[in-house]
């Protein structure tokens, strides 16, 4: 293999590769954006997950659906999965332990596949969404502690580009 300069980049000001050891072309983990992305949601969702197996009993998948169903009631596990990214036996799995816990239920949409159902959370369902939830906000505020709100609204609508442009990849 070749020896590999950095690039200029002209979608950029900061380089997502400096040169590392050996003379190579290595990532910047200082202004890599994938790996800031994925550090902060993987901390993000440990350390929520933790805490709300914890207090709760479910884990940040399950967290997710039960949000998901909050927002859209009576809705098929795949657009939980197309939503919220995550893949079908996650979502199939906390559906189940939350059926289990008559936080959801219910109901066939299909006679002839007895998989197509339309879920919704329970009235005990939207009392631990009201719960949770109410911690999710106060991490948030953490989360953005300090951030000028001009910013977080740039930096939201960037993020917004860059969840569009994820689909296209």
């Amino acid at each position: 293999m070749t020896e590999q300069r950095v690039r200029s980049n002209k979608t950029r000001i900061s380089s997502p590769v400096k040169i590392g050891p050996y003379d190579r072309t290595v990532l910047d983990l200082e202004t890599y954006v994938p790996y800031f992305l994925s550090s902060i949601n993987n901390a993000l969702t440990r350390k929520a997950s933790d805490n709300y197996l914890e207090e709760f009993g479910v884990g940040i998948v399950a967290w997710r659906t039960i949000s998901m169903l909050a927002a859209e009631p009576n809705i098929p596990a795949s657009r939980i999965c197309d939503f919220v990214s995550l893949d079908k036996a996650a979502v199939s799995r906390a559906l189940t332990t939350l059926n289990d816990r008559e936080l959801v239920e219910c109901d066939q949409v299909s006679e002839t596949d007895p998989r197509r159902k339309n879920w919704r959370l329970t009235s005990t369902g939207y009392t631990l969404h009201d719960n949770i939830l109410a911690i999710a906000l106060r991490r948030e505020e953490q989360l953005i502690a300090g951030v000028d709100p001009e910013d977080l609204e740039v930096f939201l609508r960037v993020m917004r580009r860059m969840r569009l442009n994820v689909e296209k990849m």
